[in-house]
């Protein structure tokens, strides 16, 4: 097996400094690029086809989810471990929607650095116990929420579920399209998901709809 291809993003470059001296000398892992401009980064990646990439998420040029969502469009085999001085539950969620693998803070030592990247580079995902912890607040609170979908609704997720068009999905409940609209929305607030694949996946999940074949 080869040297693992490791990209690094961070607007500050002691920061790129320091995780480059973390991982000097060890043999399984190679730096194939650095970047303080995520836009630039963006680039590179596409080009080098790093196996991990190490990202900040709060920097000015374009934050680490925007980078996670069209890095992971456009090399969906490279894994992305997030870095970052903050647990904050937002942050993480979005995080994870983006498609993240792993999710450290900065402040970790060398040996929580490497046991992420070795886990996430043999499919696996990984998360410092700080943001592990947070996880299990959002997961507690969002276990707690009841959510109650009418059967309406119900059937408008069958249809999405289906791939109907707003217009089809009108015409095949004799509803208008601008109601249809209105229960998508509702949809969507109340399962708290923001598109139709993390809709799709709750509603499977909470046994809504049957498991799509």
């Amino acid at each position: 097996m080869g040297k693992l291809k490791i990209y690094l993003v961070d607007d500050h470059q002691m920061l790129i400094d320091g995780l480059k001296a973390l991982l000097d000398g060890e043999a399984h892992i190679s730096i194939v690029g650095e970047s303080n401009l995520p836009k630039q980064a963006v680039k590179e990646i596409a080009e080098y086809n790093p196996d991990i990439v190490l990202t900040d998420i709060n920097m000015p040029e374009m934050d680490g989810i925007e980078l996670t969502k069209i890095v992971k469009k456009q090399n969906p085999n490279t894994k992305i471990i997030a870095l970052s001085m903050f647990g904050e539950r937002e942050t993480i969620s979005d995080m994870l929607k983006a498609g993240v693998n792993g999710y450290i803070l900065k402040n970790t030592g060398k040996q929580e650095l490497l046991s992420a990247i070795d886990k996430v580079a043999n499919g696996g995902s990984f998360f410092s116990d700080e943001v592990n912890a947070e996880m299990m607040k959002v997961s507690n609170i969002s276990e707690s929420k009841e959510i109650t979908l009418s059967s309406r609704e119900i059937e408008v997720i069958e249809l999405i579920a289906k791939e109907y068009t707003n217009a089809k999905i009108a015409e095949t409940l004799f509803i208008s399209e601008r109601t249809v609209e209105t229960h998508r929305k509702n949809i969507f607030r109340k399962t708290d998901t923001k598109g139709v694949l993390g809709l799709l996946k709750y509603c499977v999940d909470k046994r809504i709809i049957k498991p799509l074949k």
